[in-house]
């Protein structure tokens, strides 16, 4: 059975319900230029996973460099809940401290992801 999980931003404004099949998945963090900023531990979902059930007026969406991605941030309360992957469109990757009950420091398997200089969809 799918585990449903409220994700909320720091504000409470934006709330998304996530389907989540196995748990979280795919855990990781990067150091390209904004993942780096925001320094969120990420998981994934596909695109018909995530369900914003609230707020939807309230975030912001913030593209950079080749603009594919799509960042979401409360524009209240300034914290970044998820964004359309780059590497994977068909998946949203999202914040998971931003999910009820869980303390990222629980989470021992984040991988590491070299989004800087070894992003999958970059060309040399």
């Amino acid at each position: 059975m799918a585990k449903i999980k409220i994700l909320k931003c720091h504000c409470g404004c934006v709330e998304l319900e996530l389907t989540l099949p196995n748990g979280f998945e795919n855990l990781r963090k990067c150091n390209c230029s904004i993942c780096s900023k925001r320094n969120a531990v990420v998981a994934s979902v596909s695109i018909n996973n995530l369900k914003v059930v609230k707020g939807e007026t309230e975030l912001s969406e913030y593209t950079f460099n080749t603009h594919t991605a799509k960042h979401y941030f409360c524009s209240i309360c300034g914290i970044y809940t998820h964004h359309q992957r780059r590497s994977v469109p068909s998946e949203y990757g999202f914040n998971i401290a931003c999910v009820d009950g869980v303390k990222i420091e629980d989470y021992k398997d984040v991988r590491y992801l070299d989004g800087r200089d070894n992003h999958p969809k970059d060309t040399n």
